[in-house]
């Protein structure tokens, strides 16, 4: 369903970046947004949306979400996965390198984007990888990658040979205006560990992963950056101390932003007694104060994005002992309410919290989006607030099964996602 006029009135719209949070309407011309308020002279629309109710806000832009395309359709596609993440809110969405082949030459860009536009729902945009291969050792062709479409670079969770590399990476991509991504895990001190080297992990006679794994990892970047420049994004960060440098490190001024995936900021280490495969995940679900670090990174702006961080997988990766079992979560559709329950706990207000799924990711990448102002592409997504909902088969539309919260009853629900004017999902 589609109209060139689009009015969403009886809303309460909501959008930080404009400081805007009121009942009023909202207009549509051409896939861009006409207005807030009032319907200007001779405006009719082609379609009215009724958003009594609900919030009405920018689309969400998720900076980490794997859609296993190319090189693992059985797990999922890019036509799967994109049309959850409609149905999650989600407008446009980071796709990482670590695909098959790799996401490090300009053939494999234009692939993924040709297939996200012929799914024709969330808009993907792929991160190049920084090193050949996600080997670690020669830099990609970042000059190719960036004409190709790549915002950004980062080796997904490989790691580098050696510093140097990560070094002359930040210099490079630097000079052609690329945004690095680092997710910071230090891979000796993983040591093929599995939970986090914590309590429950002890208990259960589980290989432990330190904290200390991600500090490490955070502290020797955060070096170089300030030798070398940015700008370098951290991505899901898991650790109250990795949330505490980032923001003495922006207190110095370095260029230098932080994401958290929403699972982090509602499970701890106590979720993985049970051997629960589904909450198997690489960093691990770390401690209380852990979590509570990454809340308060939250509130205080020093992570200014909450994103997925989905894994789809298939059934037998999560058929093992936990060891054995692939890491990941399915986390498009959960990727609301978890946000959503950070405001009913006090740990944001709602703008706040609307904020680290639109304007704040778009910041971090640089790109004109996550608002609604005048002339802007018509990204927005509706939703209810308190709309309970059970996660099973009848409404679970991701490929992947593994999700901790399989028939859990959540509160949050898109109903409407539009994609530049486009309606994208329409739910109950």
């Amino acid at each position: 369903m589609t109209g060139r006029h689009i009015l969403i009135k009886g809303g309460r719209v909501v959008d930080p970046a404009n400081g805007v949070d009121a009942l009023m309407s909202v207009c549509l011309v051409d896939g861009k947004v006409a207005g807030l308020g009032s319907p200007p002279d001779g405006f009719a629309p082609d379609l009215e949306i009724d958003a009594t109710g609900r919030i009405v806000c920018p689309g969400f832009i998720d900076l980490s979400a794997r859609l296993r395309e190319p090189g693992q359709e059985q797990k999922a596609t890019i036509a799967s996965e994109t049309r959850a993440a409609a149905a999650a809110g989600i407008t446009t969405l980071c796709c990482p390198p670590d695909t098959s082949p790799v996401v490090d030459t300009p053939a494999v860009v234009q692939l993924l984007q040709e297939r996200a536009e012929s799914a024709g729902m969330a808009r993907v945009l792929p991160v190049g990888a920084l090193t050949r291969g996600l080997a670690g050792k020669e830099l990609s062709e970042m000059s190719a990658l960036k004409q190709a479409g790549c915002l950004a670079v980062g080796n997904a969770g490989a790691p580098l040979a050696n510093l140097l590399v990560m070094r002359r990476s930040l210099e490079y991509a630097a000079s052609y205006g690329l945004l690095v991504v680092i997710r910071p895990e230090d891979a000796s001190l993983k040591n093929n560990g599995c939970a986090h080297e914590g309590a429950v992990g002890t208990r259960l006679g589980l290989p432990g992963i330190p904290a200390s794994a991600e500090t490490v990892a955070v502290a020797q970047a955060l070096a170089l950056i300030e030798q070398v420049g940015g700008p370098v994004h951290f991505a899901q960060l898991s650790t109250r101390r990795a949330v505490a440098m980032i923001a003495q490190a922006r207190a110095e001024g370095l260029p230098v932003t932080a994401d958290v995936a929403a699972h982090y900021t509602d499970l701890t280490e106590a979720a993985v007694d049970g051997f629960n495969a589904n909450t198997h995940v690489s960093p691990p679900l770390r401690s209380e104060a852990d979590r509570e670090g990454l809340r308060q990174g939250l509130a205080s702006g020093t992570l200014q994005a909450i994103c997925s961080d989905h894994q789809p997988h298939d059934v037998d990766a999560k058929q093992d002992a936990f060891p054995s079992t692939v890491p990941g979560i399915a986390a498009l559709e959960t990727l609301l309410p978890l946000t959503l329950s950070l405001v009913r706990s006090g740990v944001l207000g709602l703008p706040e919290a609307i904020a680290r799924l639109t304007i704040g990711p778009a910041r971090a990448l640089e790109i004109n989006s996550g608002h609604l102002s005048p002339g802007a592409t018509a990204d927005l997504c509706i939703f209810d607030p308190d709309k309970e909902w059970q996660v099973n088969d009848s409404n679970w539309l991701s490929q992947g099964l593994n999700t901790p919260y399989w028939g859990e009853t959540l509160r949050g629900r898109v109903t409407h996602t539009l994609r530049a004017g486009r309606l994208v999902y329409q739910g109950n």
